[in-house]
């Protein structure tokens, strides 16, 4: 498959009378969004707000962030399964509104949500301090179910970003990169001097409220599976769950993921990137050994020389990471894991709930324990209140001043285990 990304940079965000991109700025028609956005009976209302980089503006509980995109040429549209039909995607020609995100936000859902800061240390620790958040504040009718509530509000930010990537449907980009992955046999040979390296996404999908979805399809239902790349640009994986905020993969982190980013930069110059073999992330031992089995089977297939491994969340998906580990090594493909650490606030405890003398070869995201305090902001969208009970906050981490302690494990993206964060290491 071959994509073309065209990137239309925003610098600002506005409201105005016509939603539309004029000299770097997005424009929002608020009451239009708000309609859009609302089209679903069981919402209640929808509330559009601004925040841009800079301002002292807190969103929490933080729901899914979701890029703009619209699909200008190729088969099928973005979000296929939930927006759009379920035809392949990951051909073709998308534009992108690179800068803008959608943020969704209202009463919480799963105790496993997180915050936002656009200013401060908080902001230090989230990409998407940086970026110019378009939030929809959306508030489901009374009675609703917790799992009704979830899939109203994604499928509310759905609709946002989609009505809004079509304000650069007709533009001209100021980027345009192109992706291409072929057909296996193709792709071997195309650099046969080069080692082959594939990557297994691991995807969330533990129940309660713990859901990724594939063309619409929950995860948990599929075996794993081989995946052109370039699909997921186009927004074929999408988050529908509530992990602890820290390494939740939103569903602009899907669609930008920096290890296929990475993986295509190096693409015939040091590595042959062969493709994506995507897994789910179990809760029996009987399910963890099936997916473990057939992700190693299909690794092998490819007759990869390497893969890199990531996953989602912590503790129990550790078990899950071993094991793909594991059954990779023994067919003597080398791997390199991705995770991060739950290591204590004091960083003396063990930092996973399962190891083994293979993973050898391991990238940490950062301990989600360390405390850090956030000062108070002069606004706050959302519920401040619920930085009592998200995962990484206890009773009394909202203070009377506005402030808040907690583990950087309430703050979206600060140890993300796909490398979508600032934090990094040095010797000492």
């Amino acid at each position: 498959m071959r994509l073309e990304i065209g990137e239309i940079l925003i610098k600002d965000v506005q409201f105005g009378e016509t939603t539309a991109v004029k000299n770097g700025t997005l424009y929002v028609n608020q009451a239009e969004l708000a309609n859009v956005t609302g089209q679903d009976d069981r919402i209640k209302s929808v509330e559009v707000f601004l925040a841009r980089p800079g301002e002292s503006v807190r969103i929490l509980p933080v729901k899914d962030i979701i890029e703009p995109r619209v699909k200008v040429e190729g088969t099928g549209n973005i979000f296929p399964g939930f927006i759009a039909d379920v035809e392949t995607v990951g051909s073709g020609r998308t534009h992108v509104l690179k800068g803008a995100a959608v943020v969704t936000t209202g009463k919480i859902v799963g105790f496993q949500e997180g915050i936002i800061d656009m200013t401060g240390p908080g902001a230090e620790y989230t990409p998407f301090s940086q970026t110019q958040n378009v939030v929809v504040k959306v508030e489901p009718v009374d009675g609703i179910n917790q799992h009704d509530h979830e899939y109203v509000v994604r499928m509310a930010g759905f609709r946002a970003a989609v009505y809004l990537g079509e304000a650069a449907r007709d533009l001209k980009p100021d980027n345009v990169t192109t992706y291409e992955t072929k057909p296996i046999l193709e792709q071997a040979a195309e650099y046969p001097g080069l080692p082959k390296v594939a990557y297994v996404y691991m995807l969330q999908t533990q129940g309660l409220l713990h859901n990724t979805y594939y063309y619409g399809v929950d995860v948990a239902e599929i075996v794993p599976t081989f995946m052109y790349p370039t699909e997921i640009m186009d927004g074929a994986i999408v988050s529908g769950n509530c992990v602890s905020a820290c390494d939740k993969n939103p569903t602009y982190i899907h669609a930008n993921n920096p290890v296929i980013m990475d993986l295509y930069a190096e693409h015939g110059k040091t590595i042959n990137f062969m493709g994506c073999v995507i897994t789910n992330e179990n809760v029996t031992l009987a399910d963890k050994e099936r997916s473990s089995n057939m992700t190693a089977k299909l690794v092998g297939f490819l007759g990869v020389d390497a893969v890199i491994i990531s996953e989602e969340g912590f503790g129990n998906p550790d078990a899950d990471l071993v094991m793909n580990c594991n059954k990779i090594e023994a067919q003597g493909i080398k791997t390199v894991l991705i995770t991060d650490e739950y290591a204590g606030q004091d960083g003396g405890s063990q930092s996973l709930a399962d190891s083994t003398p293979l993973g050898n070869a391991v990238v940490t995201a950062g301990n989600a324990n360390q405390v850090v305090e956030l000062p108070p902001m002069n606004t706050v969208i959302g519920y401040p209140e619920v930085a009592h009970v998200i995962a990484g906050g206890w009773d009394g981490s909202l203070r009377p001043d506005g402030s808040i302690e907690a583990e950087i494990q309430v703050i979206i993206g600060s140890t993300n285990e796909l490398g979508y964060g600032y934090l990094t290491a040095k010797a000492v």
